[in-house]
């Protein structure tokens, strides 16, 4: 096998593999498939996580999951599938980081693996065994590349910077539980 198609068939096995992986995580989210809750319980759940509104986070999530796994996978608009799925991945991992790092204490290992191998898709390309390349990459352009991830920051950033304030709001009108005094 020629140097060129080892590459090719080697981002073609990335694309299907972290695809596949974050279809699933995202058709659980808006379709309850695969062990999922569905849109309602998914976006109850971000609601209490400080993702507000909670349905229209979780559609926002699973679109992104779903909708740039099936991208990645076929390889089409891979700047932008891969922008979005490190968008949706990077709000995964504000849940889980004050878990710390690994997956096994519940941190943010493997939603950050997730994200980093799409942003790395997305900026490399998808290779020749894919639908851009049978479309000329009409979709898979350097300025595509630079908007769709130059978007995908800016609103990340608006998302989690929305979740810091509420959820640090929600720390101060919960009651301090160490200063109750007792009344006699």
């Amino acid at each position: 096998m020629a140097q060129c198609n080892r590459k090719d068939v080697g981002l073609l096995a990335l694309r299907l593999g972290l695809g596949g992986v974050l279809f699933a995580h995202g058709a659980q989210k808006l379709f309850g498939w695969f062990g999922g809750h569905g849109l309602d319980a998914t976006g109850s759940a971000m609601e209490h996580m400080g993702f507000v509104p909670g349905k229209q986070s979780a559609l926002a999530a699973g679109l992104g999951e779903a909708g740039g796994g099936a991208l990645l996978a076929l390889g089409l608009a891979t700047p932008a599938a891969g922008a979005a799925a490190a968008g949706a991945m990077a709000g995964a991992v504000s849940v889980h980081a004050p878990a710390g790092f690994f997956a096994m204490s519940g941190g943010f290992e493997y939603p950050a693996f997730l994200g980093y191998s799409a942003a790395g898709i997305g900026i490399a390309g998808p290779g020749r065994y894919s639908l851009d390349h049978l479309t000329g990459h009409c979709l898979d352009r350097p300025w595509v590349v630079a908007l769709a991830f130059s978007i995908s920051a800016l609103a990340t950033a608006a998302v989690l910077t929305h979740r810091a304030g509420l959820l640090e709001e929600r720390e101060q009108k919960a009651p301090d539980s160490g200063s109750e005094t007792t009344q006699p």
